[in-house]
């Protein structure tokens, strides 16, 4: 088969704790990854040129800082085919909105190449390639509702219960550089003992964020009417959880003109996984 088309899901972060800084720059963390059916459209095309192309949304990008791009070619001295790629991109997850838009795009590429170049690398090595590209890159490799840590490499499958979130984007793009180097981060909040409760959890850079950009405090005051509200990453994006469809497509349905937003269940396995399952099945 020479085409594959894989959904690059949004996730959540439930919660967002940082436990300290290392001496190299980055920060210790503790975070409760979750996955939404909802998420950016890649269809990869195998072709005769050896090339690596990308077509679509690719926001005027240029292709050699394209994520995307960056992961095709850290796969090339694995690969056991002469084909090249085309990628087409349908972008639906808004960038630097904290849904892990780049990341998840990312991720899905190791996932499909590795199948249509018959890489044959376990999921292991791929979040290893992964972690080069970016932190979070590793979360969607593995695919599994998880608790990271350590700078986000370190992840632990976790049993939650499914819920529907309406997602919020404020039309704000925050800097995750920017609030990961301010000094008013919180940077020592303790580490998760064996009993932990979601009430007892919070995002650390939720705050800082709402400081430095009042329409992400906006969002979240708006939200409150409809259950308790939290920033997702460095944001922008907010979500309440909601127990039913009918409950997201309400909020959603009052959703600000100045905003964005979609709705989505969670699922503990992310959908390019199960699509990628369902493909190798045919």
């Amino acid at each position: 088969m020479n085409n594959l088309t894989l959904t690059a899901p949004a996730k959540l972060n439930l919660f967002l704790h940082i436990n300290n800084q290392r001496e190299d720059g980055y920060h210790e963390l503790e975070s409760l990854f979750t996955f939404l059916d909802f998420g950016d459209e890649l269809e990869f095309n195998l072709t005769n040129d050896n090339q690596i192309s990308i077509i679509g949304d690719t926001n005027n990008i240029k292709t050699e800082d394209n994520l995307i791009f960056k992961a095709a070619q850290a796969l090339l001295p694995f690969k056991q085919t002469e084909q090249g790629v085309s990628i087409g991109l349908k972008k639906c997850l808004p960038m630097g909105g904290g849904v892990g838009g780049g990341s998840s795009d990312a991720a899905t590429t190791l996932l499909a190449l590795n199948s249509l170049w018959q890489c044959h690398l376990d999921l292991n090595t791929l979040a290893e390639i992964g972690l080069t590209l970016g932190a979070d890159v590793p979360v969607f490799i593995n695919g599994k509702t998880a608790i990271a840590q350590g700078v986000g490499e370190k992840l632990n499958a976790v049993e939650i219960e499914h819920k529907w979130y309406c997602v919020v984007f404020p039309n704000v793009h925050i800097s995750t550089a920017k609030v990961f180097t301010h000094p008013d981060l919180p940077r020592n909040t303790p580490k998760l003992t064996s009993q932990w409760f979601m009430e007892n959890t919070s995002n650390d850079c939720e705050a800082l964020v709402k400081k430095l950009y009042p329409e992400v405090e906006k969002t979240l005051q708006w939200l409150l009417k409809y259950g308790p509200s939290r920033m997702t990453g460095t944001g922008a994006c907010c979500f309440v959880e909601l127990d039913s469809e009918q409950s997201a497509r309400r909020v959603l349905s009052e959703l600000p003109n100045a905003w964005q937003g979609f709705i989505a269940p969670s699922h503990a396995v992310s959908l390019a996984h199960r699509q990628l399952a369902s493909w190798l099945k045919e």
